[in-house]
């Protein structure tokens, strides 16, 4: 056992912990297809509507459903710990809840307002509060690789608000020559004195939603910004010189057609942004009541959204796009595509990712951190939140400490999720198990998907087919025992 100091100056003491989130090494080089191709006749609509069927995303394993508010804080510390001792870099994640207007879509935890110095200005005392309480405890040497805020609205602050922000963060963190640091902005509020601002910061990444070009759907859903407020936006962003650019597209919402969601991918290429994620709509107004506002009669019906997705991946293709996996798209210049190819790629709570080495500190309002066998979640509310940092403690609302299993299903699950291929001998080896006499139950259960073509499995390796990268969250859940026992209508459709 080793003894470190953590958060209140007392000690805590630790075993010594192996390196995280194993790297398996190049599968996707080996194995792969680094230059894949969805193909049309891979294309089966009857199979995917069997299917589709409500399952978590895997940004996490477990999901962030397992988090349990029955979690000791000292877990949190011991992590932090664990992390200064091995010197693992680290991801920001900084919540900004607020928006000044609903999008009736909308799934992600916001707090609806218009009164701006009202909300951001004791939230920003209380960020800076918990950025200082988090930073007593983390070892100024670890590097900062990755930065992202996101919400809400992060440019619902103004301009003096984000430098404060940045501030906070930059005097009690050491950033890594070349940190990825990127930012989601509603491009209603934009200007481009914001874009520069931003840019001058040191953001070097940007992300905004589109949703769908139509002004009927756009209506429909409480998000109306012309066609030429986007692409005014993305031309202040190619000025400023930001590295990267993605944009977000929803499929599956009232009154979209093929048709038209065809002519909404058009216009995106035209915008060239270097990723492109189009989501499937979930709609969950016993989750979300926010989205009783949809007229529910003019949502498409299910064959419409698989062929709304079909035509996505082919127009995206066809426009140079490689098809990461799921719902995400880059150029095969980009860093995931790139990672994608040697066999680099990762997930966490903020979805695909280069940094599988980095564990992730969640400040504010419902942000995650996520360590090699910590998850916590932030209180959602904020009078808990400023009670917490008023008080020096952690804001800590749910947490999960990950058992040797957990551990063992994550490397696995995220092998599949984002290189469709795994070696049993690599798994084995890792973890000194026998692979098939572990996963008997689940080996079992992965062979009526096997005859119905989504995956092969040899004595050596499990390789997911074509049709297969398309439902990999169902062949990722098999791996799953936590689904067993989760009710289903607490995730989106698979497709």
């Amino acid at each position: 056992m080793s003894t470190f100091t953590d958060f209140g100056g007392k000690t805590t003491a630790i075993a010594a912990f192996p390196t995280p989130f194993p790297d398996l090494g190049p599968a996707q080089q080996t194995h792969g297809q680094p230059d894949f191709q969805f193909d049309a006749d891979w294309f089966h609509p009857d199979l995917l509507q069997k299917y589709d069927r409500p399952i978590p995303r895997y940004t996490s394993y477990p999901p962030a459903t397992e988090l349990k508010a029955e979690f000791d804080p000292q877990g949190f510390e011991q992590a932090i710990a664990q992390g200064n001792h091995h010197q693992r870099p680290l991801s920001l994640y900084v919540h900004v809840p607020f928006c000044d207007r609903p999008c009736y879509f909308c799934g992600c935890n916001v707090i609806i307002t218009q009164q701006r110095d009202r909300a951001t200005r004791p939230y920003l005392k209380a960020l800076e509060r918990h950025i200082e309480v988090m930073a007593q405890g983390v070892d100024r040497q670890r590097p900062v690789t990755q930065l992202h805020w996101g919400g809400g609205t992060p440019n619902y602050l103004d301009l003096g608000e984000m430098e404060q922000l940045w501030t906070m963060l930059s005097r009690r963190f050491s950033f890594a020559p070349g940190a990825e640091c990127s930012i989601e902005v509603n491009p209603r509020l934009v200007t481009r004195e914001m874009i520069l601002h931003l840019r001058q910061l040191g953001f070097n990444r940007i992300s905004f939603g589109i949703q769908d070009f139509d002004p009927r759907v756009q209506a429909a859903v409480n998000r109306v910004q012309p066609e030429a407020m986007l692409f005014q936006a993305m031309d202040w962003i190619r000025e400023a010189g930001f590295d990267s650019v993605n944009v977000d597209l929803i499929y599956g919402l009232p009154y979209q057609t093929p048709a038209t969601f065809q002519r909404t991918i058009e216009k995106t290429l035209h915008l060239d942004p270097n990723r492109i994620a189009v989501f499937n709509f979930a709609y969950v107004p016993w989750m979300k009541p926010i989205q009783r506002r949809i007229n529910a009669d003019a949502l498409p019906s299910p064959a419409a959204k698989l062929e709304m997705f079909h035509t996505t991946i082919d127009q995206l293709q066809q426009g140079g796009y490689r098809f990461i996996g799921m719902d995400h798209f880059a150029k095969p210049t980009d860093e995931l595509a790139i990672a994608q190819s040697q066999g680099k790629l990762h997930r966490n709570f903020q979805g695909y990712t280069t940094q599988g080495d980095a564990e992730l500190l969640g400040f504010g309002v419902t942000a995650i951190s996520m360590f090699q066998d910590v998850y916590t979640q932030n209180a959602k509310g904020l009078q808990a939140f400023y009670r917490a940092v008023d008080q020096g403690v952690m804001p800590l609302e749910r947490g999960v400490r990950l058992s040797q299993d957990d551990q063992i299903r994550r490397t696995l699950i995220q092998e599949l999720m984002c290189h469709f291929y795994l070696s049993k001998a690599k798994i084995a080896r890792c973890y000194g198990l026998d692979f098939d006499a572990y996963f008997a139950r689940e080996l079992r259960d992965l062979w009526p998907l096997q005859g119905d073509g989504l995956l092969q499995v040899s004595p050596t390796e499990i390789t997911v087919t074509p049709i297969g990268r398309l439902l990999i969250r169902n062949i990722a859940a098999v791996f799953d025992p936590y689904l067993r026992h989760r009710q289903q209508g607490q995730f989106s459709q698979s497709l």
